[in-house]
């Protein structure tokens, strides 16, 4: 309503002013190089206006002109991208299904004229890791490194590779061009922990763990657990050199890592193998006054002897703080052997066999009960070793 009532008005303000328009039509007169023009001032202002829809037509026409040639030009390469991008989606349903050499073929073909080439390659490198294929792999991965900014993933891919074919030390080769430190990315890190691992180089292994802590990569107890192991490794590793290679090597861990019972009884096994028994009863008697770990009690039982009797009253008087534990049953079981104490050793076995029903503890019951002439119980036993199995 509002709409109609406005266009009214503008009629009749049209119909009101066309007398006064019509009666004062006015004049434009132009005079430029002996040309002269004169004419109403309406009939300008029409003119102008027919002017510029001319010259926005001609605009037109021309711009539209520019762009057919320019399409018709650049038509071919067009194509190829269109085709590129269906290689690579082609390429990428490939990989999801996992059929690896549609997947190669799709992604190489994609890299030709693709808008991210160096996606391509690396993806055709991968299909061909599934494939076995080690020298067609390496050349996506060189062709890949010749674009900007590649060197990292490339390097990264090449690395893990490697690992994967078993060329450790290939890999450490590569992973060294990264330079990694506690500072780099999480995912550099992990390799860097799996390239370590494989190499055994346990001092470079221990650089980066905490930052994996810290990242919350891993967690506290997977921490310990790979620290342990690390420094565990590194003292078996001295001791097979010589005594002070060993003592330089502990030296070298940190007050926390000294506390830890599996390091602990690491260094005790290894004095012990260079002729330091007394130093090494010395060592694990420590931790066997508190909870020790079971790595201590495993330890004891390949370094104690007969002469160790303070140690062996030490053991004796946590029998019942550690009874429903099956790591110092085994390490009693084991000491009394040595020390020719056939009943003490069956009564541990007994334990043992109760808390960890396993056919080798069965076995070493059913032997325990030939020494000392009870045919009887160790037929049960090898009955309940062969159940077990």
């Amino acid at each position: 309503m509002i709409r109609v009532l406005f266009y009214l008005i503008i009629i009749l303000a049209g119909a009101l002013l066309s007398p006064l328009i019509v009666g004062n039509k006015g004049y434009v007169y132009i005079s430029f190089l002996g040309w002269q023009l004169e004419t109403s001032v309406i009939f300008a202002i029409v003119a102008m206006i027919l002017f510029y829809g001319v010259l926005q037509l001609v605009e037109w026409v021309v711009v539209s002109l520019l762009r057919v040639v320019l399409s018709s030009r650049y038509l071919p390469q067009r194509w190829r991208r269109k085709a590129a991008r269906k290689h690579t989606l082609v390429g990428a349903l490939a990989m999801a299904e996992e059929n690896w050499p549609a997947a190669e073929r799709a992604m190489r073909k994609g890299a030709e004229q693709g808008e991210l080439p160096v996606l391509n390659y690396l993806a055709a490198a991968r299909a061909a890791q599934y494939q076995l294929k080690t020298e067609e792999r390496d050349e996506y991965l060189e062709k890949a490194a010749e674009l900007p900014l590649a060197f990292e993933a490339v390097t990264a891919a090449r690395t893990r590779y490697l690992l994967r074919s078993g060329d450790e030390n290939a890999a450490r080769a590569e992973l060294d061009k990264l330079q990694p430190t506690p500072k780099s990315k999480t995912p550099l890190l992990k390799l860097a922990r799996d390239v370590y691992q494989a190499q055994h180089d346990w001092a470079a292994l221990r650089t980066i763990l905490p930052a994996l802590l810290k990242r919350q990569f891993i967690d506290e107890q997977q921490y310990l657990q790979l620290n342990n192991a690390a420094c565990t490794a590194q003292l078996q590793q001295a001791g097979a050199q010589d005594l002070a290679q060993l003592n330089r090597c502990w030296a070298g861990f940190s007050r926390q890592e000294k506390a830890q019972d599996t390091v602990l009884a690491a260094y005790a096994e290894q004095l012990h193998v260079l002729d330091q028994h007394d130093e090494a009863i010395k060592l694990l008697s420590k931790p066997v006054k508190h909870d020790a770990d079971d790595a201590v009690f495993n330890a004891i039982v390949n370094i104690i002897s007969a002469d160790d009797s303070s140690l062996l009253k030490l053991l004796q008087s946590i029998e019942v703080k550690c009874e429903n534990r099956i790591a110092y049953q085994r390490c009693m079981a084991k000491v009394y052997e040595q020390l020719r104490e056939p009943q003490r050793q069956l009564a541990a076995l007994q334990k043992l066999a109760a808390q960890d029903p396993s056919p080798s503890n069965y076995l070493a019951l059913a032997r325990a009960h030939e020494q000392l002439a009870q045919q009887q119980q160790a037929a049960d036993a090898y009955r309940a070793a062969a159940q077990a199995l």
